[in-house]
């Protein structure tokens, strides 16, 4: 046995995953090339080399929940990525220019794809399931969970930083009668985001955050932090604070992990979300002080395993439909997309948090809904 199999055998054994074993959780290896690869590049060569069919596992997302419950990437340090983990402190990764990058290599892949991924709604945050069965119906009780954190009432005007296709905008439209603006720097999104919102008092906006304008009674970011980059927190939060009215409340949805969990994940950012970096609350605090009160901070981010496997389970069900649009290679890649990310969220490696602020202060203190 090579050296590099033997102790990557040895690492897995440390989280009961076995190499060639008979349980879901356990990896197939077709070529041994593999193992040298996830040595040197950590969880970019892991990815790629099951991209290129060099291993597979019959429940991927539960060979990660074991990985990353026993912190096996931890024992891992490849060399070879020392220039990934420093671009981010050296470069602003989320500049004006580079900010358009995730909307072109991610969120315009294809409408179709989406729309056969995510609940009607085409909601793609976490949903909330605490009262949920299903996909669609925890989309919808994290969407009114939402609209009854910000006390919308008829005839708000209300500003949803990082869009989508207008999920949100759609429902608190339909529900609550505000107006709504939203800003993506996605084209994909804002042709299908016009078309399902049409008739409603519903504005897109193709433009980059900063170049915001105008005052809202109420701000809403759902799943669009993760984009900003903790080099733009602070201009980030004073636009978000520029755009609110004195009154109003400001709820912020983003993906967090631990301070101590290192940088970007480099497979992530080189095939998913390019330049994205998930925040943590040290990372976060600085802005989020000089600018707001914090009102409240709710984390659910264990209904995020549940979402994420109910987008493979959709992805799946519609590939047939879907290959001739893309290759195999690609159905592997989101395969480890969706799988990696339910494994993480499984093993409370990252969580979801929901923030509500203030400028200054709910007086008599902020009361979060029953939910």
């Amino acid at each position: 046995m090579a050296a590099s199999q033997e102790f990557v055998t040895q690492l897995l054994a440390k989280a009961d995953i076995r190499v060639n074993g008979d349980r879901p959780w356990d990896i197939q290896v077709q070529q041994s090339a593999m193992f040298d690869r996830a040595l040197a590049y950590g969880n970019l060569g892991l990815g790629e080399s099951y991209m290129d069919g060099q291993w597979r596992a019959e429940r991927l997302d539960m060979f990660f929940a074991r990985l990353l419950r026993a912190r096996i990437q931890d024992q891992v340090k490849p060399t070879r990525l020392l220039w990934h983990a420093l671009k981010s402190r050296l470069f602003n990764l989320q500049n004006i220019k580079r900010a358009w990058e995730v909307g072109r290599h991610h969120y315009d892949l294809g409408n179709r794809l989406y729309q056969a991924m995510l609940d009607p709604l085409m909601v793609y945050t976490c949903g909330y399931w605490r009262n949920a069965d299903d996909l669609a119906t925890a989309q919808r009780h994290k969407l009114e969970l939402s609209c009854q954190k910000l006390g919308l009432k008829p005839g708000m005007k209300v500003l949803d930083i990082g869009c989508g296709w207008g999920s949100f905008m759609q429902y608190a439209a339909e529900n609550y009668q505000v107006e709504c603006v939203g800003v993506t720097v996605s084209k994909a999104q804002v042709e299908l985001g016009q078309q399902r919102c049409q008739g409603l008092p519903v504005k897109f906006l193709l433009q980059d955050y900063r170049d915001l304008q105008g005052q809202f009674d109420r701000i809403i970011s759902l799943g669009m932090f993760e984009h900003v980059g903790s080099k733009n927190y602070a201009d980030y939060m004073r636009v978000a604070k520029r755009c609110l009215t004195d009154d109003g409340l400001f709820l912020l949805h983003t993906i967090g992990k631990h301070g101590n969990s290192g940088g970007t994940d480099p497979w992530i950012s080189r095939y998913i979300f390019p330049n994205g970096e998930i925040p943590t609350l040290e990372s976060m605090s600085p802005s989020l002080e000089d600018n707001f009160v914090v009102e409240d901070l709710h984390n659910f981010g264990a209904d995020y395993d549940k979402t994420l496997m109910a987008w493979l389970s959709n992805f799946e069900h519609a590939w047939p439909q879907l290959k001739s649009d893309y290759d195999e290679r690609f159905y592997r890649m989101w395969r480890y997309y969706l799988c990696s990310c339910a494994g993480a969220f499984r093993a409370r490696d990252v969580q979801l948090w929901q923030w509500v602020l203030s400028k200054a202060g709910i007086e008599g203190g902020y009361q979060r809904p029953l939910s």
